[in-house]
């Protein structure tokens, strides 16, 4: 099958029939686009002729250009394209035998108790857009969620009253997330003075800037990073650094990694289960730095 014929098909069943999400579909293409650029550079243009060889040779020349954790992600997409067209059309599937790796796992990087506080604390609710991005990044910490589930989230999924979300996630799976008490008096002062000045025309949307559009994601890391600037903080915080931090400060309060899970919507415990290595590093860090033994002295 010609290339160009094979995509259009693949993008059609993972647009329509899989129900991806338009970010995770576009992401797909984009690394597509990376791997149909070299065939053609070999002169490669029907499906068939690919081999794991000229596959190999692909992932090698990206060493050059690309990190190791770029590379295993354009290799899922092609693995997922060649998985499409073998199930299909009874091609045969060239990435059978290839493996890349991931790469070294970072560990997630989180913010202590007492730098949540700061940043929340250094909002002055008074005016209408501190009080609006003191709203968003405390929904983000408070449940864990991410920037994207945050900016979409609709009136009809978010109960003040009770106290919970529905969360639409990755894959438009569901999930319900409580939201703590103590941040309910914040969300409703948003809800009930800010949203209805800033609303222009009709819209679902809980969130919404100054005229009436939708938040975007790069103006909320832009607040943040002009908030650690201001508070002359030493460390970047990112609105997936305060998911991290809360998943973390659960896991050293005695939280269990299946509830984890639940709430930050991973599909595999796996994902979880990185938490526990912050929490490892973490005593081992300890252990270095106040054991008598470590600091050089004899222990009686």
């Amino acid at each position: 099958m010609k290339i160009e014929e094979a995509y259009q098909k693949y993008t059609t069943e993972v647009t329509v029939n899989e129900g991806l999400s338009k970010h995770t579909v576009k992401s797909y293409c984009s690394d597509l686009i990376i791997y149909f650029n070299y065939l053609e550079s070999i002169h490669i243009e029907d499906t068939k002729d690919i081999t794991s060889n000229i596959l190999d040779n692909f992932f090698t020349s990206l060493k050059s250009t690309h990190k190791q954790t770029s590379i295993y992600r354009i290799s899922a997409s092609i693995r997922s394209f060649h998985h499409f067209i073998s199930f299909y059309y009874d091609e045969k599937d060239p990435t059978t035998n290839i493996e890349v790796s991931k790469g070294p796992k970072k560990l997630p990087v989180f913010c202590s108790v007492e730098e949540i506080n700061t940043l929340m604390n250094s909002f002055d609710d008074s005016k209408n857009e501190d009080l609006l991005h003191h709203a968003i990044l405390e929904l983000i910490y408070s449940c864990g969620l991410r920037i994207s589930e945050a900016t979409t989230l609709t009136v009809n999924r978010i109960d003040l009253d009770i106290g919970s979300l529905r969360v639409l996630g990755k894959g438009n799976k569901e999930r319900i997330v409580p939201i703590p008490k103590g941040s309910i008096p914040l969300l409703k002062k948003y809800r009930d003075l800010v949203r209805p000045l800033y609303i222009k025309k009709k819209t679902n949307l809980f969130f919404i800037n100054h005229l009436g559009h939708k938040i975007t994601s790069q103006s909320i890391e832009l607040v943040l990073k002009s908030k650690c600037l201001e508070l002359g903080l030493n460390t970047e915080i990112t609105p997936h650094k305060l998911r991290h931090s809360f998943a973390t400060h659960l896991l050293q309060n005695g939280a269990d990694l299946r509830s984890i899970q639940e709430l930050l919507g991973h599909s595999d415990i796996q994902t979880t289960e990185i938490y526990t290595h912050v929490q490892n590093k973490q005593l081992f860090d300890s252990y270095m730095k106040f054991h008598p033994g470590e600091k050089g002295e004899k222990l009686k």
